[in-house]
């Protein structure tokens, strides 16, 4: 008995070593054509691997010659499995975020925390933000990411109004703002810690446990994620 314990143990050691072997030799192959690669995983499908880097999720053959970008879907429960990882992969410390960067929006008790990049001209952001009307409880903190023409100019009007949040409220609505006193925006340092965390696009949003959702997002699943964080 001790003997096939023995040899099912070392058989899983060689297995291991030679799948950790393999996944270097594969990281450092794909590192010559998409720089910093931090993972090699597999993933649920034979013979394809999970290729992280910085702020993006890749798969690739066992031998690096073909690299597929897109997402990966689960049929049966119509699940996003390549959005699922990034929420897990590049997950944030909310509590390192710096809030004072960002308009803060309390809703009911605020008992819940979210915040996200966002820009003043972005078509999605809107949506978001009727989305968010149905939402209660809840602590924003607006990361003002001005990525489309003309909207840095409106980010500076927000920040510099005596009532960010409310300002922000108004111009979403459809309002156009009065120009406001000229003031210091942290715009730059909003812009190098969205390119920092892999933000290249609006809206982008960080849940209080850390998970990231790169995109747009309805009420009820807006809900469902934050939950009770």
């Amino acid at each position: 008995m001790f003997k096939t314990l023995l040899l099912v143990f070392l058989s899983l050691s060689y297995a291991h070593a030679a799948e950790t072997d393999n996944n270097a030799k594969l990281k450092d192959a794909l590192s010559k054509h998409l720089g910093e690669v931090t993972q090699v995983n597999k993933s649920p499908i034979a013979g394809l691997y999970e290729v992280v880097t910085p702020g993006h999720i890749y798969y690739a053959d066992e031998g690096g010659r073909y690299l597929i970008d897109g997402s990966m879907f689960e049929l049966s429960s119509r699940s996003n499995l390549t959005e699922m990882r990034s929420r897990k992969l590049f997950a944030i410390d909310f509590n390192k975020l710096p809030l004072e960067l960002a308009v803060k929006k309390v809703k009911g008790q605020g008992r819940r925390k979210m915040a996200y990049f966002t820009d003043p001209n972005c078509s999605y952001c809107k949506k978001l933000e009727r989305e968010l009307l149905k939402v209660n409880d809840v602590t924003l903190y607006l990361f003002l990411y001005p990525l489309f023409p003309g909207s840095a100019e409106k980010v500076a009007r927000v920040w510099c109004s005596k009532d960010r949040a409310k300002a922000w409220d108004d111009l979403m609505a459809g309002e156009e703002l009065a120009a406001a006193n000229k003031c210091e925006t942290p715009t730059a340092k909003v812009l190098a810690l969205g390119k920092r965390f892999g933000v290249n696009g609006t809206p982008s949003l960080i849940f209080a446990d850390g998970e990231v959702s790169f995109g747009y997002m309805p009420a009820a699943e807006l809900e469902k994620a934050l939950g009770n964080k």
